[in-house]
């Protein structure tokens, strides 16, 4: 990596700058076998499995998106958005960032290294932009794949919100690459906490497991009834809260915090790594971490940046409890219920009528009548009235509701089977169940942009 002058007989190594080091870094990584066969999956995988689900006869209608991958291109990327923040991006960040310093300890080439290059400083700089190139080419494949195998397979058709609105092809295209560009930020909290654990850890696996066992106890914390300030204060909700993108109006207030949460903890972490690399004793080849100064310069910290971010969180926006009331579960049902109640109405052929004329209530209840009328669960039951014009008595339409923890609900129509039962419609796509029967939808959880 260096060269070595000679200066009035004085043997000079020049300074390797942080760019050489971080093209070193790079090669290093892209020539790992399981790099490249990570960047290959990521570039091909994606493609090829939306494609084949949106063929296929039975859709995963407990993911977002996932009962319109017949009807749109668009569906299929969304659908891996969701995988991919549970599943796939832990697991990346993992295998990259939690080893691009644990691998130094497992070869023993510290010592050669910091001759080299002379300075802690520039190699945390060189590794961490390395990982950081890496991980974004493996985000970059597998959003370009799904998107390019969802709309060979399917084609550029509008894209239905989780409000029941159509988003034209190029709102749904400018939609799904920002809920795709959100979730970098979340994605980079995992890998700085990757690089925390490879700094913290050492030789030990745990530093290599650290960012996937993070994302795990997240995605089980967000199935819990925390209160919604805590919900935020997590970066794990940043995976979820794109679904604010496809209402009318948006629901950008919930997206931008998890935005906002997720950078300062990948910063917060990053410095963590940083301070504890600098300050590391690289004499000791058998180095493998120390567990009270994972706990307290790993685990406490950002315990303690929970804390602080519900704690901000709660006083921003005012939030308590879950988020979840009768109220706002009533507008989101009425006002999704009208524009699917049009797009029935096209596709049935029947006279247009707008959303105003139709003006859709919805009146729910949870449980029994002694439970309140709040928080997730799977006993909402609600009945959506609307008015046609000329015509004086007005239909109802019953609705089971599942309401998860996050704010999205799944409607399951329950009668009249006309209106809202199983049957088949004709579409530009093909046929199709019909769009009142069962539906996403989306609850904010946050008061201040709801009144909106």
């Amino acid at each position: 990596m260096t060269a070595t002058v000679t200066r009035d007989s004085v043997a000079i190594t020049p300074r390797v700058s942080v760019v050489r080091g971080y093209r070193f870094e790079l090669v290093k990584l892209l020539t790992q076998w399981r790099i490249r066969l990570l960047l290959l999956a990521c570039w091909l995988a994606p493609g090829l499995f939306v494609a084949a689900v949106s063929r296929q006869s039975t859709l995963p209608v407990d993911t977002l998106f996932g009962r319109w991958m017949h009807a749109t291109g668009w569906a299929g990327p969304l659908v891996l958005l969701g995988f991919a923040g549970t599943w796939a991006l832990p697991l990346l960040t993992s295998v990259v960032a939690g080893d691009v310093f644990a691998a130094e300890d497992r070869l023993g080439t510290w010592r050669h290294l910091l001759v080299a290059v002379r300075s802690p400083r520039r190699i945390f700089a060189a590794k961490a932009l390395a990982g950081l190139t890496v991980i974004l080419l493996t985000v970059a494949g597998l959003v370009a794949s799904s998107i390019a195998g969802g709309l060979l397979a399917v084609g550029n058709q509008p894209l239905v919100g989780l409000d029941g609105h159509l988003l034209p092809p190029g709102d749904a295209a400018a939609e799904v690459l920002l809920a795709w560009a959100c979730a970098l930020a979340p994605t980079l909290a995992l890998a700085a906490i990757g690089l925390l654990g490879s700094v913290l850890l050492g030789r030990s696996p745990m530093g290599l497991l650290l960012p996937a066992l993070v994302a795990l106890a997240m995605q089980l914390a967000q199935m819990l009834p925390l209160p919604v300030a805590v919900r935020l204060a997590l970066p794990g909700y940043a995976f979820l809260s794109f679904s604010g993108l496809f209402t009318s109006p948006t629901q950008p207030a919930p997206l931008l915090i998890g935005v906002a949460v997720s950078l300062v903890w990948a910063m917060t972490a990053t410095v963590l790594a940083h301070v504890l690399f600098v300050r590391r004793d690289f004499t000791n080849p058998a180095y493998d971490g120390s567990a009270r100064r994972a706990v307290t310069a790993g685990v406490l910290p950002l315990v303690l940046l929970v804390a602080a971010g519900s704690a901000a969180v709660a006083a921003t926006t005012g939030a308590t409890g879950s988020g979840i009331d009768q109220d706002k579960l009533q507008r989101s049902l009425a006002t999704e219920f009208a524009h699917l109640y049009r797009m029935q109405t096209r596709q049935l052929n029947r006279p247009d009528v707008t959303e105003a004329a139709l003006k859709a209530t919805a009146a729910c209840t949870k449980g029994g009548l002694t439970t309140a009328a709040e928080g997730p669960g799977n006993d909402w039951r609600c009945v959506v009235t609307w008015h046609l014009p000329g015509i004086e008595a007005a239909g109802t339409a019953v609705y089971q509701l599942d309401v998860t923890a996050d704010g999205r609900f799944m409607a399951d129509g329950d009668g009249p089977k006309e209106v809202n039962g199983y049957f088949l419609v004709r579409t530009a796509t093909g046929d199709a169940p019909n769009p009142l029967w069962q539906f996403d939808g989306n609850v904010e959880l946050l008061p201040a942009t709801s009144k909106g």
